[in-house]
């Protein structure tokens, strides 16, 4: 069922504002549309348990075939894993398990489907541990796209209409990504601004809002959306329709091929995040210091480990690409969210404290000198760094330098040119952000997306939770500040490159910490350049340090 023009024959209703919470920064202005709620299971008279067991699971293969197209399609390395995650969590014969059981009783396949998904959805809601409660998004996702293949139904949603504001319940990471984001912007009755999808939104440069309540939509036909205040409004008047921010962000575009100094005159590196190469197609490397964190986790999406040729091609296309200018990349940082199947382990009670980063690297030795090699024979090319994520304790740095240094030596022995280049630690885990004298780095990136999540006992995709699950919150802020002087005491960069980085609002917490390096998606350059210009050091003495 495609999306449905939220208009009626009726004369507009007046003009009406909620009020939610920001989760993706921008302004849009556009006609209001509704995403229509999934199929429900239908009164389908039971049948024959054999015809219908073949129909369930060829509903089964059909939208695991949806998912694969899409993670194929996607250029976001992060998006990759999420739908990877599903595709794992689809094939995993538990899942279906009770359904089958069901139509094995008599059900129809589409109740059984309902019934059997409905239960655990209930169990994922109500667990005691987090990770579960994260998944239920996730699971609700495939409830509702294999019950869709049930009826026949296409999951992919046309095209929207031009600069639309799209509003629902709530929004999968799946959806999001079969739409086509042509400007406009997301409302969600429910949602939460840390949920994968919002990760997305804000990757994408879409304006979203959540946790709006009821959005009742009859009447009104455009809307406008204020990513940044967290308000949608209905109907909205000529004032709102012809104010600034509806005409584009002019004056961040002016600053963005310029360097980035605070209004009193202190230089701030400005750094991009990458999660594919294709994002480097059309890019003027112009408007940044370089790359804090190229994402490496696109190269494992496919069905067989990427060999070193590939890398080494891919790591060296983004050093040309770059000009010059320093680029980090980081490590393999499957697990968690991020299953690769065959590498990460399976059945951890909760993979976001498990084998997942740096972890997961040490205990593959195989895997992890492959992309070494390749690192290291890329940064002869040019000022290449590696970047170690959830790194917890120095043994594994000394480790990971251990590594390195025999990827060299076989090099060499090889006759094959390459150059050890400088080796950094992603502070993420509070264990290593409070011990941080004692690691051997050549420098320092803050991940404060994962660093928060941790510090606040808070996940990130869970909207119950999203209140506690605050950056600028002085435990998080201290920390930051900690590693922030020891890093100016070392003599090393520290940078931050979670989403902190790219919100406007947040820079100047980040700047009286002590940071001058941050790291963001290309498309936050000119937005965070005006927060830093705006923005005097000489005037904030004694703020940013607690709220």
């Amino acid at each position: 069922m495609p999306p449905t023009m939220a208009q009626t024959g009726a004369a507009m209703a007046a003009r009406l504002e909620l009020a939610g919470r920001p989760a993706s920064p921008g302004f849009a202005i556009g006609p209001l549309v509704s995403l229509p709620d999934p199929a429900s299971p239908g009164a389908t008279a039971a049948g024959d348990p054999a015809a219908a067991r073949t129909v369930l699971a060829a509903a089964i293969e059909a939208a695991l075939a949806q998912l694969g197209d899409l993670r194929t399609a996607t250029e976001d390395a992060d998006a990759a894993g999420m739908i990877g995650f599903q595709m794992a969590m689809l094939e995993d014969d538990a899942l279906s398990a009770p359904a089958f059981a069901a139509i094995a009783a008599g059900a129809p396949a589409s109740l059984a489907w309902h019934q059997a998904l409905g239960a655990q959805l209930a169990d994922y809601e109500a667990a005691e541990d987090r990770y579960f409660r994260a998944r239920s998004a996730d699971l609700k996702d495939l409830h509702d796209r294999v019950l869709a293949c049930l009826h026949g139904m296409r999951t992919a949603a046309p095209a929207l209409p031009r600069g639309a504001i799209l509003t629902a319940q709530d929004l999968a990471p799946s959806r999001f990504l079969e739409l086509d984001w042509s400007g406009g912007g997301i409302a969600l009755a429910a949602g939460s601004e840390t949920s994968h999808v919002a990760m997305l939104a804000r990757a994408r440069g879409v304006p979203m809002v959540v946790g709006l309540g009821r959005i009742e939509v009859t009447g009104h036909a455009i809307a406008a959306l204020d990513g940044d205040a967290g308000t949608l409004v209905l109907s909205p008047d000529a004032a709102t329709r012809s104010s600034p921010r509806a005409a584009g962000p002019t004056a961040d575009q002016a600053l963005l091929r310029r360097p980035a100094l605070t209004a009193d005159g202190e230089p701030v590196k400005v750094l991009l995040n990458l999660s594919d190469p294709r994002e480097l197609d059309g890019l003027d490397p112009s408007i940044c210091d370089g790359v804090g964190v190229v994402r490496t986790e696109f190269l494992f999406a496919g069905a067989d480990l990427p060999d070193e040729e590939t890398q080494y091609a891919i790591y060296r296309r983004i050093l040309d690409c770059l000009d010059g200018r320093p680029v980090s990349i980081r490590t393999l940082d499957a697990g968690g969210d991020k299953p690769i199947p065959g590498l990460t382990p399976d059945g951890e009670s909760n993979p976001f404290l498990g084998v997942r980063g740096l972890r997961l690297s040490l205990a593959r030795p195989d895997v992890f000198a492959v992309q070494l090699r390749a690192l290291a024979r890329a940064a002869a090319h040019g000022p290449l760094r590696i970047l170690l994520p959830m790194v917890t304790v120095p043994a594994e740095l000394t480790a990971a330098r251990a590594a390195l240094h025999e990827a060299a030596a076989a090099l060499a022995r090889g006759g094959i040119e390459h150059r050890i280049p400088p080796l950094g630690i992603m502070v993420e885990v509070p264990a290593a952000a409070l011990d941080i004298g004692r690691f051997a780095a050549d420098y320092l990136s803050i991940g404060t997306n994962d660093l928060t999540q941790y510090v606040t006992a808070a996940g990130r995709d869970i909207g119950a939770v999203a209140g506690l699950a605050d950056p600028a919150s002085p435990a998080v802020l201290r920390l930051i500040g900690e590693v922030a002087r020891h890093g100016a005491r070392a003599g090393i960069e520290v940078s931050v490159c979670g989403d902190m980085a790219a919100e406007a609002e947040h820079v100047p917490l980040l700047l009286v910490a002590g940071i001058r390096a941050l790291s963001l998606a290309p498309r936050r350059v000119g937005a965070v350049k005006a927060a830093i210009a705006a923005f005097s050091l000489n005037a904030s003495t004694g703020q940013g340090t607690e709220r």
